[in-house]
């Protein structure tokens, strides 16, 4: 019998891996589970995903380093192992420089930075904000909304087109064809009908685009697109294509990452109100807040790297072509890195969180993400007095990477409203 107990509680190798994100209450929370993980062994072999889980600060910082982003099969490997279906993904992942390595990155990446500079997104700060505030324009007169659909979902989408130079009113098409081909990348299982579902709308994406460098050809609009058009480093131009995917990488980085930051970070506030109140009593304080809300819930959970190499990683032996997970919003709650990482500090003054990457594979559009969650928080906060949940059970996408809200409903005084009128 005490054998039998023992092997009963003995932890199974399943319960280690990262399809444990699988189970609703472990997405919803995913982080007393990547505790879990790190105390047992922050470098870890995940059997069922055929790869390596690093759940630690310092070995991530290594493998985003120092190891290979170049991980996407050809289409020809795709096919071979019996997964056509997804040659189209893979032929635009194949341009994106989040997925490439150097002279290949480096020269794709010098020239995207051409075009999207800090100057480029500071330049759009006085739009930015006046879109929140057109959006909210609509809304303080309700006294409730659903933050996700109201706000945090359009609000990115109308200030990527802008940054991009294409009309504003194309955004509900955009972020419905970027979310949709999002669940492709984000998830460990795919249903076949969600997944040619996901193909079609990268499919949509490509064709858009295509059509706009065709009129921006006859018709140049101010915006990245253009720009990325004209870029040219020592007669090195880019090529349709690689616009097209790289262009579709800023579009679902600015929807994807923005909204979660919104999202997520407004649902950290209201469950921490003293942090609330601290934050919309000093709105300047909103730089640090907003890098302490994408360490405290990274938008993005984990990326992928490649071993190019035989090396030793956190005591175990990591071998040339192995695939690495690394768990970005684990490494983020590293007591060994961060003091009090599970405790929520706005001002944190030491703060190098990993929720955009590391080194040369940083996130390209991260300049305004940040500058755009900072707009947003300060003018929910200042537009919204006793903003409040209206729910116990926020309702989580089922997207294992990009961790984000489908919905959150939450109420607010409206304009003129007065608590001694409840007495």
């Amino acid at each position: 019998m005490g054998a039998i107990a023992q092997s009963l509680s003995k932890p199974k190798a399943a319960d280690f891996s990262l399809l444990q994100m699988l189970k609703p209450e472990i997405l919803s929370n995913p982080y007393p589970f990547y505790l879990r993980l790190r105390e047992n062994e922050p470098v870890h072999w995940d059997a069922f995903l055929h790869s390596w889980v690093i759940t630690s600060y310092a070995e991530s910082v290594t493998v985003l380093s120092k190891y290979k982003a170049s991980r996407t099969p050809t289409p020809e490997q795709l096919e071979a192992m019996g997964l056509s279906v997804l040659g189209p993904y893979a032929e635009v992942m194949l341009k994106q420089m989040m997925f490439m390595d150097a002279p290949t990155h480096t020269r794709l990446r010098s020239l995207c930075s051409v075009a999207f500079t800090p100057r480029r997104v500071e330049a759009l700060k006085e739009k930015i904000q006046e879109i929140a505030d057109q959006l909210l324009d609509r809304l303080v007169d309700c006294g409730e909304m659903d933050l996700i659909a109201d706000f945090a979902g359009p609000f990115p989408a109308i200030v990527t087109t802008a940054l991009l130079g294409i009309p504003t009113g194309d955004h509900l098409q955009l972020k419905v064809l970027a979310t949709n081909f999002a669940e492709l990348m984000g998830n460990f299982d795919h249903d076949p009908d969600r997944l040619h579902s996901s193909i079609q709308s990268l499919k949509d994406l490509q064709q858009y685009f295509h059509s706009v460098i065709i009129t921006q050809r006859i018709h140049p609009q101010e915006g990245l697109i253009s720009t990325l058009m004209e870029a040219e480093i020592q007669g090195n131009r880019l090529s349709d294509e690689e616009i097209v995917a790289n262009v579709i990488l800023v579009l679902i980085g600015g929807l994807e990452e923005t909204t979660n930051l919104i999202g997520n970070g407004i649902l950290t506030l209201l469950r921490n109100p003293n942090s609330l109140a601290q934050l919309r009593d000093d709105p300047e304080i909103v730089q640090s807040a907003v890098e302490e809300l994408l360490r405290f819930e990274a938008p993005t959970q984990h990326t992928g790297r490649i071993a190019p190499e035989d090396v030793e990683l956190g005591g175990k032996q990591i071998r040339k072509g192995d695939a690495l997970t690394v768990v970005l919003a684990a490494a983020n709650r590293d007591p060994a890195r961060f003091d009090n990482p599970e405790e929520l500090e706005l001002t944190r003054a030491d703060n190098r969180h990993l929720s955009f990457g590391w080194a040369s594979h940083y996130c390209f559009g991260s300049p305004l993400s940040r500058m755009s969650g900072q707009i947003a928080f300060n003018t929910l906060l200042k537009r919204l007095p006793g903003i409040a949940l209206r729910t116990t059970k926020p309702i989580w996408r089922e997207n294992i990477a990009m961790h984000g809200l489908t919905a959150l409903q939450v109420s607010f005084d409206k304009p003129g409203y007065s608590k001694t009128e409840e007495v």
